[in-house]
This record gives structure tokens, C-alpha cells and sequence, in this order.
């Protein structure tokens, strides 16, 4: 066989090693973070059971929807930061790329790994979520059917279509697919810096600080550009933060799912796309600095 055909891409090795990615990642018991999520929800149900139906609700998705958030955000960057460490103190990474796999394909297969690791623990973390929901919202149904004994059909079917609306709506689904296309971001930079880091430590500290910086650049700019003074550099240094680091503020789709506003379609699409233009731009960067790296 051609060598030289080795270096083409190859799918099966991308699933090979995105699959290998994933089982590594398992076994270092990075689920945890599920039972966490899993009492958080449980306990928030608990104490929501003392409020109205729709407040009680309301918490319920703020609370599972805010952790899932939180999370998946975690578990994208400590489980991308520490795959080529530990890959380069291994050796398993000179044993890869000496078979010969591309230093693309490398990346791109660890790269699926971790997105494979967040789409599963997002939808065990929203079955766990939408059970809880489904739950309550049957009991809350049993309660309000016991105290509307001597109502009309009429009145009745008003009140239960109440409590539905309350529980489920067409936001859910795009509010948990912008959780997901968020963590998907944070796991291509995470792993962009992890081509020219050092440690995993090092690189779990500028990727959180890369976090908290996207999440507050777009009340930051806001600021800035209202501001009567504000110079033409502070708004060039802004432009640059903005292309630097995303806007993960756009991805937080939360608010409108807890009290029921309606996410326009354009807009869930427009934040779909966004996310996955971020995760090819900072693969592309990660391959084009791997590539230069002497290993």
C-alpha cells in the first residue's frame, strides 16, 4: 500500500479516535457531574412544590436549564484540557501520529470525542430534566383537577391548558440545542489552547478566563459605546475583543425559556449557525498551530 495513502482523510480513523477519545474520558468519571445536575433538578422540584404551578415551573427550568449551562460549559473545558497533555505524557501521542494519522485528523478526532461526550451527557441531563417536568406537571394537574371538582368541562380544560402551557413549549428544544452548540464552542477553544499550553492546567485557566470574558464582553461593550467620550481606539479595542473571543451571551436562550417567550426561528437558526462558524475557526486555528508545533 501507498504510504502516501495514510495521509489522506480518513473517516474511520476520525471515528476511531473520537470514539477512543470518549471511552478515555468515561472512564475518568467525568458522568459526576450528572448526579450533581441530577440532585440540583430533584431538589429544586422539591422546594418549587410550595410556590404556584407557574412559578414553581419557572424555577424548575431556570434552575435544570442554568445547570445544564453551567455543566456542559465545565465538562467542555476540563475534559478538552486535558487530552493532549496527557496524550504527550502517555507517549500515545507520537504512537498516533507515527502510524502516520494527519495532525488534523488527530485533532479532529479528539475534537468529536469530547462533542460525542457533551451530546450524550445533554441528553441524559434533559431526559432526566424533561422527566422531572413531566412529573410535576401531572401531579400539579391531579392537584388542580381535585380543586375544580364543581367546575364546568369548560372551565376545567381552561385551566389544564394552563398548566401544559406552563410546562412544555416549542422553546425547550432550541433553548437545550444553544446549551449544547455553547459547550461545543468552548471544547474547540479549549482545544486551540491547548495546542500551544503547556499543561492542562494552564489551559483550563485561560479557557475559563476566555468563559468569563465572553460572557461579560457584551454588557462591557454595551457600556463603553454609550459613553459619550468613547475615543475611536476604545471602540478598535473592542472590535478586536469581539473577533477574539466570542459573544457567548448570544447563546443564552434561558430567560425567554423559563417565562415562555417565543425564540424566533430565525433566531435559533442564526445561533446554530454562529456556534458551529466558532467551533470550524478555532479548529482551523488549532490545526494551524499543532502544525507548527515541534513534538
Amino acid at each position: 500500500m501507498n504510504p502516501s495513502s495514510h495521509r489522506s482523510f480518513s473517516p474511520s480513523r476520525v471515528f476511531a479516535l473520537a470514539w477512543n477519545t470518549l471511552t478515555e474520558l468515561t472512564r475518568q468519571k467525568v458522568f459526576y457531574f450528572l448526579l450533581i445536575f441530577a440532585l440540583l433538578t430533584i431538589g429544586s422540584s422539591a422546594f418549587a412544590a410550595k410556590l404556584s404551578f407557574e412559578e414553581e415551573f419557572q424555577m424548575l427550568k431556570d434552575v435544570a436549564l442554568g445547570s445544564m449551562s453551567i455543566f456542559t460549559s465545565l465538562l467542555a473545558i476540563l475534559a478538552t484540557a486535558m487530552l493532549l497533555p496527557k496524550d504527550t505524557e502517555d507517549r500515545t501521542l507520537y504512537t498516533i501520529l507515527a502510524k502516520p494519522v494527519p495532525r488534523f485528523e488527530y485533532l479532529l478526532g479528539k475534537l468529536c470525542g469530547v462533542l460525542l461526550l457533551l451530546a450524550v451527557s445533554t441528553l441524559v441531563m434533559s431526559a432526566l430534566f424533561l422527566a422531572v417536568l413531566g412529573l410535576r406537571e401531572q401531579s400539579v394537574l391531579a392537584e388542580t383537577t381535585a380543586q375544580l371538582q364543581g367546575a364546568t368541562p369548560a372551565e376545567l380544560q381552561i385551566a389544564i391548558d394552563g398548566v401544559k402551557r406552563s410546562t412544555f413549549n416549542a422553546n425547550l428544544l432550541p433553548g437545550i440545542a444553544a446549551i449544547f452548540i455553547k459547550s461545543a464552542l468552548l471544547a474547540a477553544m479549549t482545544l486551540f489552547v491547548s495546542t500551544f499550553s503547556t499543561s492542562s492546567i494552564f489551559t483550563t485557566i485561560v479557557s475559563i478566563a476566555m468563559y468569563f470574558i465572553g460572557h461579560l464582553q457584551s454588557t462591557a461593550r454595551d457600556y463603553w459605546l454609550s459613553a459619550m467620550d468613547a475615543s475611536w481606539w476604545t471602540q478598535a479595542f473592542l472590535a478586536v475583543v469581539a473577533l477574539a473571543f466570542p459573544d457567548l451571551q448570544a447563546f443564552s436562550l434561558v430567560d425567554a425559556v423559563v417565562v415562555g417567550s417565543a425564540i424566533p426561528f430565525g433566531i435559533a437558526i442564526q445561533t446554530l449557525m454562529l456556534g458551529v462558524g466558532y467551533v470550524a475557526v478555532y479548529y482551523v486555528l488549532a490545526v494551524f498551530v499543532f502544525a507548527g508545533r515541534e513534538l
